[in-house]
């Protein structure tokens, strides 16, 4: 099975990220995390990114706050996909992050999930390696019905407690 990269800005990052480490340790998936930023370290980001896919990696997700580079200086050294997880500061609340995140040149695409929504990039790099994995795809699709039983299930209690 391919690996994941998370790749953060700082490790300050890292309690937006561990929502997605922890989903990728549910669904068995092999990572690396990595800091690196885009500002700061650009010739080890663009080293490791240009190395990425010959070591076994599949998919990249990139968190980073503020300016939030990284995921576009990952995206432009790189053709596998990139999953952006623009991060919340107190300054902006991550608005600013989402928009340097989302707003890629044509050419260089980023995937992008909500502001902290470190669970869904996991999630979303879950569904692309699963498109060769038919035991990942079977574990998506386990995952998908019994989100749907507990909605029904409280969905029952909620109706049963007002609607006598």
């Amino acid at each position: 099975m391919k690996k994941v990269a998370i790749i953060m800005g700082s490790d300050s990052d890292l309690p937006i990220v561990e929502k997605g480490i922890n989903v990728l340790k549910e669904y068995g998936i092999p990572f690396e995390v990595h800091v690196y930023s885009a500002h700061r370290t650009p010739a080890e980001t663009a080293e490791f990114v240009k190395g990425a896919r010959d070591n076994g990696f599949g998919v990249i997700i990139a968190a980073a706050g503020m300016a939030a580079h990284l995921a576009g200086a990952v995206a432009a050294n790189t053709v596998l996909p990139v999953i952006g997880i623009p991060v919340s500061c107190k300054n902006t609340g991550g608005f600013d992050a989402l928009l340097a995140t989302v707003q890629m040149p044509s050419g260089i695409p980023v995937a992008t999930v909500a502001i902290d929504g470190a669970a869904n990039a996991a999630l979303l790099a879950i569904q692309m390696l699963a498109l060769s994995d038919n035991e990942l795809y079977q574990k998506l699709l386990n995952a998908r019905e019994t989100g749907r039983e507990k909605v029904l299930s409280k969905n029952q209690e909620i109706e049963q407690k007002f609607n006598v």
